[in-house]
């Protein structure tokens, strides 16, 4: 609880200024995809302590589990279906305060309580999200939203 009240309270925008300029460099050198959702959502967990922290891929018209920090998680998600399924719908970011009051929320863990979903784009299209889950309501802001959205363009 120390730990997000430190991040509430400030050097939220210093760390992701740093966080990414490491995955700019980590991912310069490495085409991988796989490898780098890997590596970047370990920086992520690493940096801030959320709950989970992960990648789903589009594959086969559904987003499908991919690399991740954090317990168990949904395998699969059809698009339009909770947090992850609409960000991939909607082609935009979710910033979820309360998922007991998003429409729809898939409970994949009762200890996750708020959520941001930003969706990885090629060519127009979404080919996966990056999926942040906090077991604290309101953890992520307009802070978090700009930053991710730029770690989330780098794929």
């Amino acid at each position: 609880m120390a730990e997000h009240l430190e991040i509430a309270q400030g050097g939220k925008e210093e760390k992701y200024e740093v966080l990414y300029r490491q995955v700019v460099d980590l991912m310069e050198d490495e085409p991988d995809t796989i490898a780098n959702m890997a590596n970047v959502s370990a920086m992520i967990q690493d940096t801030f302590h959320f709950w989970w922290t992960g990648f789903y891929r589009v594959l086969d018209g559904v987003l499908v589990l991919g690399p991740f920090q954090g317990p168990l998680a949904c395998t699969r998600i059809k698009c339009g279906k909770g947090v992850c399924g609409t960000a991939w719908k909607e082609k935009k970011t979710q910033l979820v305060p309360d998922v007991e009051q998003f429409p729809g929320h898939i409970a994949c863990s009762s200890a996750s309580k708020s959520e941001i979903v930003v969706p990885l784009m090629k060519d127009g299209e979404v080919t996966g999200v990056l999926d942040i889950d906090s077991e604290f309501l309101s953890t992520f802001d307009e802070t978090d939203q700009k930053w991710l959205e730029k770690i989330a363009a780098l794929f």
